[in-house]
């Protein structure tokens, strides 16, 4: 396998129902370049299912983002951990 630099992606829990895509890729941009962020929704409800991932272009910004002992957002605390591939 070639070491070029590939996308991480973080798992995000305990978000809050007003959470979007935007206000999650804004939050998580401080630490890096983010590729994607995506929060999960259900499909007959509309309603956010409370977690969501984010993906940064380099595994830096996936490292200084899970190095960070608390994140807050919506006045929850979430869940951050890094995503199995």
């Amino acid at each position: 396998m070639a070491s070029t630099a590939r996308a991480v992606r973080l798992y995000v829990g305990n978000l809050a129902w007003t959470v979007g895509h935007r206000q999650l890729r804004e939050y998580f941009a401080q630490f890096g370049l983010v590729q994607n962020a995506r929060v999960v929704f259900d499909r007959s409800t509309g309603l956010s299912k409370g977690y969501g991932f984010v993906e940064f272009n380099s595994p830096s910004g996936a490292a200084d983002a899970t190095n960070k002992q608390v994140h807050t957002l919506e006045g929850l605390n979430l869940n951050v951990q890094l995503q199995n591939s």
